[in-house]
């Protein structure tokens, strides 16, 4: 399987020829929390396969409700026609906003969902009059996809820095990551800080600027770098103030990833009410990780820009498997667990286990910032050799299949987004054997 694999499939974020001396690792099944290989190796999906499997592989639940749509529709256009799943789904998530965001447009994948809201926040400026927003914000370390859109607001240089002949240059304000905290600052400082250096950019430039786009709470493919959420009760102020939009990139810390439904529940405006932005990106776990998803979910306003007898002024962009009737089931099965299993009540006693488990790494010499946020975990490995440092990643990565973990540290980052289905055996075990493995990498190589 290995071999055919090389031959025949470029691997995604890969440099394939590093795969002659670090072996493919071959899966066959899925069960709960766990991969298995044909050899009988097991690897608890600590990461939730790049953090979209929310409910275990191979889930009897979601199982189910796809195989019924199967028989009912596969696929259907939506452009001119509509469907059940595609019409529950908006409605669920649009009440989950209490109809702040009541307008979903679909699309396939997480950049794709990002192209989506910066073209509908460019082209509504356009419709209303202010031709001259065409400029975006994004924040230091931001990390938003991987098309040519999705780049440009995108800030790591890994991926961005082969494209940018390619790319439309956009702003770059300061991250409020709580590690950047100063003597005596708090994370809340840092936040204000951040918020203050966005507001210096928009006194300058926001009759040029369409939008800011913001990571909420967790600026993921960074290095999980985590912030207070008084940063995005800043921003709607600042937003609103300037007349810009804001939108919320909640593709990976959505779907309860970082404690509620969506991450922008955890701040408040100054009279309590929730923050909403005013174009909100989902993917990764809106489908339990079975199939590709994403989409853009819209204010009113937004939305009545494009409301208009001139076809032109509509907001013309597609692909074929817009609102996939199967995608949107999985969707739907995915948020029926939501409620069943009351999940968010039941991770916040399920994230003290694992905290507890991880207590060891918290408190190692050799670990820096031990943060967590809802159901990710993070802390950064201390070391001094250059060259340790730069192949930590590959070590720690090939050290925890040993241990039977799946586990993709980011530079000198270890995380842990697991599923939201491990027992207290499993979230144990996570672990000590994620401390086991560090410990190995750190002394030992």
């Amino acid at each position: 399987m290995v071999e055919r694999s090389l031959k025949s499939v470029w691997h995604p974020c890969t440099q394939m020829q590093h795969h002659t001396r670090v072996p493919l690792v071959p899966v066959s099944h899925g069960r709960g929390a766990w991969l298995y290989g044909p050899d009988g190796n097991r690897y608890l999906d600590a990461i939730s396969s790049w953090w979209v499997n929310l409910f275990g592989h191979a889930n009897p639940r979601i199982n189910t409700q796809l195989k019924d749509q199967l028989d009912k529709l596969e696929h259907a256009m939506l452009a001119g026609f509509t469907h059940e799943p595609v019409i529950r789904l908006s409605e669920n998530l649009a009440a989950r906003t209490g109809n702040a965001l009541g307008h979903c447009f679909y699309a396939s994948d997480g950049a794709s969902a990002v192209e989506v809201a910066l073209k509908m926040s460019f082209h509504a400026w356009r419709n209303a009059g202010h031709s001259t927003k065409q400029e975006f914000v994004c924040l230091k370390g931001s990390y938003h996809g991987e098309t040519l859109g999705a780049l440009a607001v995108t800030d790591v240089a890994l991926f961005r820095d082969a494209y940018g002949p390619l790319l439309r240059q956009a702003h770059v304000v300061m991250s409020p990551d709580a590690r950047a905290a100063q003597n005596g600052e708090t994370a809340a400082d840092v936040a204000r800080r951040a918020a203050d250096s966005l507001e210096t950019l928009l006194q300058q430039r926001a009759k040029h600027i369409a939008a800011v786009i913001i990571e909420p709470l967790v600026q993921c493919a960074t290095g999980m770098a985590m912030h207070d959420p008084i940063y995005l009760s800043e921003v709607r102020a600042l937003c609103d103030r300037y007349q810009v939009h804001l939108i919320f990139d909640e593709i990976a810390v959505g779907c309860g990833r970082s404690g509620t439904f969506f991450a922008s529940e955890q701040a408040a405006s100054p009279d309590g009410a929730p923050i909403w932005p005013d174009l909100v990106c989902l993917s990764k776990g809106i489908s339990g990780g079975y199939l590709p998803l994403s989409l853009v979910m819209a204010t009113d306003a937004i939305y009545q820009a494009f409301y208009d007898a001139d076809v032109a002024r509509g907001f013309l962009h597609s692909h074929s498997y817009t609102g996939n009737p199967l995608a949107c089931r999985a969707a739907l099965a995915t948020l029926e667990i939501f409620e069943q299993d009351d999940v968010l009540n039941a991770n916040r006693h399920r994230a003290q286990r694992i905290t507890a488990a991880l207590a060891p790494l918290a408190d190692h010499a050799q670990v820096r910032h031990f943060r967590q946020r809802g159901m990710i975990w993070a802390f950064d490995a201390a070391i001094e050799d250059p060259a340790a440092a730069a192949n930590f990643s590959q070590r720690f990565f090939a050290k925890a299949l040993e241990n039977e973990l799946l586990l993709r540290p980011i530079g000198r980052t270890v995380y842990l987004m697991p599923p939201y289905i491990l027992d207290d055996a499993e979230c144990d075990l996570m672990g000590a054997r994620t401390a086991a493995v560090f410990d190995s990498v750190i002394h030992h190589g």
